[in-house]
This record gives structure tokens, C-alpha cells and sequence, in this order.
């Protein structure tokens, strides 16, 4: 069953969701909201043609920073020091780029102009945070996402050099901030660097864990 949202800042239980992990539809994406559904493992992911769509997947695929799997050509791009690293300085650069970004099997983007708003006014609150990779002073690379805890929720990510984004997340597993990395779904880019599946109780109880 599928939930439909009002004005209340209210989910329903995350366990209810369909085999696809979509659980409710509707609500708005007002901070509040927003920040009680990454608390409770939940997220919003939809389009234009779209209403907003809630997901809570019943797996969860996860990059703990301990189990990082960092390749030997990636060992030799950050020894070179060819990228320079920081956080928060052009969160609304990045999540543009993010937007931007061509991606296989999938039509047009997700981070619709209502997005990109809403995501900007919780990075204004503090919620919401980017690592920005450059190189010769120009923007290369880059992710966003939102921190709860101990645990960081990467949204998206963008790369216009080999390696760019690569060193955003690794950068951000280094940092010591964070004890994981939800990844949402699965991918072969963070499978590489050792990201997997867990179910949503190991999931939730490492979002708990990380406010307390």
C-alpha cells in the first residue's frame, strides 16, 4: 500500500514500503519533512512529470569508511596532489552540476529545480553539505548529501575528470566525520570502492546509533 501524504509532518512506518521501497507520495519538501525522512531511512526521488515519490528500500546499499577499497591508480592520483579539496564552499555549484550530469539508462534527471531549492535551504540550515574537487582553480567534481549523525546520505555526485568524484568520497571517508556512507541504491561505481548491501535493520540501527 501506498501512503498519501498531508500537511502533517508525518510517515508511515519505513517496513510498509513496496517491494521497489516507494512508501508514501505527496507532502512537501519543507526542511522539517525533509530532515524527518532521512531520519527514518527515507528519501525523496522523483521527477517533473512526477509527484513527490518517498522511497525507503528494504536493502540499503552502504559504504562503511573501514572497508574503503581504494585501487592502485587511485592511490597514485591522490599521491599526485592533481585536485584540491574542500567542503561547503559552492554547495549550489555542485548540486547544478549534479543535475547536469548525463547518466546511463536514465532519461533527463531527478534533481528537479524544486530539489535544487530544497537541498540549498537545508545546506543553508546545516543539514545539507558538499566536497568540492578542483583542479586549476576550475570545479571538477564534486557530491552532496545530507548528515544525520554520524552517517552521511550522498544524494549525488558529478565528475568532469577521471577520478574527480572518486576523490570526493574517499576525502569524505578520511575526513572522520562520518561512520557511513548511505549510497541508497546500488552501483557498480561505489561497488568498486567497496560499498554493499545491508538489510534496513542493520541500516536503521546505524542511523540511531549516530544521533545518540
Amino acid at each position: 500500500m501506498i501512503f498519501r501524504l498531508n500537511e502533517h509532518l508525518q510517515f508511515p512506518d519505513p517496513e510498509l514500503a513496496e517491494e521497489d521501497g516507494l512508501l508514501a507520495i505527496g507532502g512537501d519538501l519543507s526542511v522539517g519533512r525533509l530532515m524527518l525522512a532521512y531520519k527514518n531511512g527515507i528519501f525523496p526521488w522523483y521527477s517533473d512529470e512526477t509527484p513527490i515519490l518517498w522511497y525507503s528500500p528494504h536493502q540499503r546499499f552502504v559504504l562503511y569508511p573501514g572497508e574503503l577499497h581504494i585501487s592502485a591508480s587511485m592511490k597514485r592520483v591522490l599521491n599526485s596532489n592533481c585536485f584540491r579539496i574542500t567542503y561547503n564552499e559552492c554547495f549550489e555549484e555542485v548540486i547544478a552540476a549534479c543535475s547536469l550530469i548525463e547518466r546511463k539508462d536514465q532519461d533527463g534527471t531527478w534533481i528537479t529545480n524544486d530539489m535544487k531549492n530544497a537541498y540549498t535551504k537545508l545546506h543553508h540550515k546545516g543539514y545539507a553539505h558538499s566536497v568540492e574537487v578542483w583542479q586549476h582553480n576550475e570545479l571538477v567534481g564534486g557530491m552532496y548529501g545530507v548528515a544525520v549523525g554520524t552517517v552521511f546520505c550522498g544524494e549525488s555526485m558529478f565528475s568532469k575528470v577521471s577520478k574527480a568524484s572518486k576523490t570526493a568520497i574517499i576525502t569524505l571517508c578520511k575526513s572522520g566525520k562520518y561512520k557511513l556512507l548511505d549510497c541508497q541504491v546500488h552501483t557498480t561505481h561505489m561497488a568498486s570502492m567497496g560499498a554493499r548491501m545491508v538489510s534496513r535493520k542493520e541500516y536503521m540501527a546505524a542511523l540511531q546509533n549516530s544521533v545518540e
